[in-house]
């Protein structure tokens, strides 16, 4: 049964409302003011809130501003209940989150219409979430055997080869083999990774709580956490000329694991864009109360097709997997950002380059 709380400081509505309710075969709990009804809601999650505004000892505005912030109670749909019809009134519920206002007195076909309308609303959300994940699970089923047997294949034909050929090859020879079959695992090894990884940050993106837990790390010195990432991948590829680097440390909200990967499928993208003698400028800076993270590149641009298709789970099919650098990797950043309230922007200021910005929280509390 779909259970409702009614938060009602008026005997007679509260018991009026709780009986249309049982009659309708709701599952009904109810307090006498928003303190109580603050409590219940927040032990026991119900599917959708009734809520006067004004009450003595907490107000509904004061009820929803704290259902909104816990991670278990913020998608709670809920409508407030009231004689005020003030504009400001209703700007002022509906800003702190209010899916609906009923103004009394109102008639009990106004008042099940209320709660049909948010409840259909929110199995649409919940449908919708669980169709994404549906389509998350297909794709990685299909796709992930023709990505993972690429540089699979690689190893094994090496293996074989050395296996076969062992006794007849020189120290050289068995060397640049056995390099190939390195990189061939180690590309193997972060595209998994990286599969298991955007598989996971759709499931975080799913639950309010696994969101709330994420934003809570913290890296304290940016500078030198992206510093390191960054030379470790330009000395691997001998491009430390073609490197501008210039970063202002500070605090930013964010996991130091997360932070090096967005910054390692940047460079990693940069790289890959660009070809040896040609720069690449990674800035870093405080604005508007953000971190701004840039990498540009002078090489391959990408084109605006590819940068529309980023973050979409479309991103696991073949095709855009076969545009190198412009897969996965970014799937990743977009996500990682949505998920800590910033903002991701591509664009290609002239010919031959991509700019990637990045903007970051900054830790706001003392």
């Amino acid at each position: 049964m779909t259970k409702i709380l009614v938060i009602e400081n008026e005997e007679s509505i509260r018991e009026n409302i709780v009986e249309l309710l049982e009659i309708e075969e709701f599952e009904t709990l109810s307090a006498e003011n928003g303190k109580i009804g603050l409590a219940i809601a927040q032990s026991t999650h119900p599917d959708l809130i009734l809520c006067d505004v004004m009450m003595p000892e907490l107000d509904g505005y004061g009820v929803i501003e704290a259902l909104r912030k816990e991670p278990e109670t913020m998608m709670i749909p809920f409508i407030f209940l009231t004689a005020k019809a003030d504009k400001l009134d209703l700007r002022k519920g509906m800003e702190l989150g209010a899916d609906d206002y009923l103004t009394k007195p109102f008639t009990p076909s106004e008042l099940l219409k209320a709660i049909s309308t948010r409840l259909e609303k929110q199995a649409v959300v919940q449908k919708a979430s669980q169709q994404q994940l549906q389509e998350l699970r297909s794709n990685i089923t299909h796709s992930l055997p023709h990505e993972l047997r690429t540089p699979l294949n690689g190893i094994l034909a090496s293996t074989e080869f050395l296996l076969h050929e062992l006794d007849f090859m020189d120290t050289q020879e068995i060397r640049e083999m056995v390099e190939q079959i390195s990189l061939s695992g180690q590309r193997l090894y972060r595209l998994i990774m990286n599969f298991l990884l955007y598989a996971e940050l759709e499931l975080i993106a799913t639950e309010p709580k696994r969101i709330a837990a994420l934003r809570q790390y913290k890296t304290a010195s940016s500078k030198d956490t992206i510093t390191e990432q960054v030379m470790s991948q330009v000395q691997e590829a001998k491009r430390e000329a073609d490197l501008s680097l210039n970063l202002q440390d500070v605090p930013i909200a964010m996991a130091e694991m997360r932070l090096k990967k967005l910054v390692e499928e940047l460079v990693d993208n940069a790289l890959k864009f660009s070809n040896p003698g040609e720069p690449i400028e990674i800035n870093g800076c405080v604005k508007d109360r953000q971190f701004v993270l840039s990498v540009k590149n002078t090489g391959r641009e990408m084109n605006p097709q590819q940068i529309a298709q980023i973050g979409a789970h479309m991103q696991f099919e073949r095709k855009l997997y076969e545009q190198q650098g412009s897969g996965l990797g970014l799937a990743i950043v977009q996500k990682l950002i949505e998920l800590h309230q910033g903002q991701l922007l591509i664009e290609t200021p002239t010919p031959n380059q991509t700019l990637v910005t990045l903007y970051l929280p900054l830790i706001t509390d003392p």
